[in-house]
């Protein structure tokens, strides 16, 4: 069985297989949903969110239409993998609330899971303004921008969200990840680790550091960084992910050996025409 909530990102197979999930660390509203279950920081396990299903799923059919209690539901089911619902819900939401910026954030960010990227920029635009810009939104946008393959855009909103937040570990994990998409893993490698550094850095910033040193061949540096966060027995199980996305990633790799050349044949001395004179 694979690891689930602080395994590696998933590999998305490609010339330089990296996911960029990324947007699962760009928080665009308040982590903690309110109520008893969970306590004060909120629900944390699987049980503790199928509950707050329940309870939110019950507010939400009395109001549909409170932006509040409709990004609580939704972070629920997102939680709990019922993403397109999810999006139906922010969606219906949103139409009651057009102006109600956390509500637009907690949409556009639940479109780009569901790979929805287009839509999801525009309503991201209209989640915050040029001039009370949000850093979590040029975040979560520069990941869309980079799942759409366009990566100078989205440096350019991860550039705009550190003069906002500087040393952000989330944004300068996603920096690095788009570096890492375009195969410039040296650069990649800078970023995560300034990631890694700081204090607040979630684990999977050190997850995704280790992913980008295996790319390199140190697998054993790599293998060291993935157990530093983990209990023994999801510390071996993320290692052998490690291990089964950079076998995929190598055995994805183009053959750059050049084929051998094809053996000329020797050239035959010509055969004068039959009569011809010397």
């Amino acid at each position: 069985m694979r690891p689930t909530s602080r395994a590696i990102p998933l590999l998305r197979t490609s010339a330089i297989a990296l996911a960029l999930l990324a947007l699962a660390a760009c928080k665009t509203t308040n982590d903690d949903v309110t109520g008893s279950i969970g306590g004060a920081a909120g629900p944390r396990t699987e049980t503790e969110w199928r509950q707050a299903v329940q309870i939110y799923g019950t507010r939400y059919q009395e109001n549909r239409n409170d932006p509040e209690t409709a990004i609580r539901y939704a972070e629920a089911l997102r939680q709990t993998t019922q993403r397109a619902q999810a999006v139906a819900v922010l969606e219906q939401a949103s139409i009651a609330n057009p102006h109600y910026k956390g509500l637009l954030g907690a949409y556009g960010r639940a479109l780009a899971e569901v790979g929805r990227y287009d839509q999801a920029l525009e309503v991201l635009s209209r989640a915050h303004t040029p001039d009370q810009p949000d850093w979590r939104i040029l975040n979560v946008q520069g990941a869309v921008f980079d799942q759409l393959g366009r990566h100078e855009d989205a440096r350019r909103h991860y550039a705009s969200a550190l003069k906002i937040k500087p040393d952000e570990s989330s944004i300068l994990s996603n920096l690095g990840l788009s570096y890492a998409l375009v195969n410039d893993l040296k650069r990649a490698e800078e970023y995560l680790r300034q990631a890694a550094r700081q204090p607040d850095a979630a684990p999977k910033a050190r997850q995704n550091l280790a992913l980008v040193i295996g790319l390199q061949g140190r697998l054993a540096e790599a293998e060291t960084l993935v157990r530093a966060d983990l209990p023994p027995a999801e510390a071996e199980a993320n290692v052998g992910y490690l291990r089964d996305m950079l076998a995929q990633h190598n055995e994805l790799k183009p053959d750059r050996t050049p084929a051998p050349k094809a053996k000329k044949p020797k050239a035959r001395a010509a055969t004068p025409p039959t009569g011809a004179g010397t």
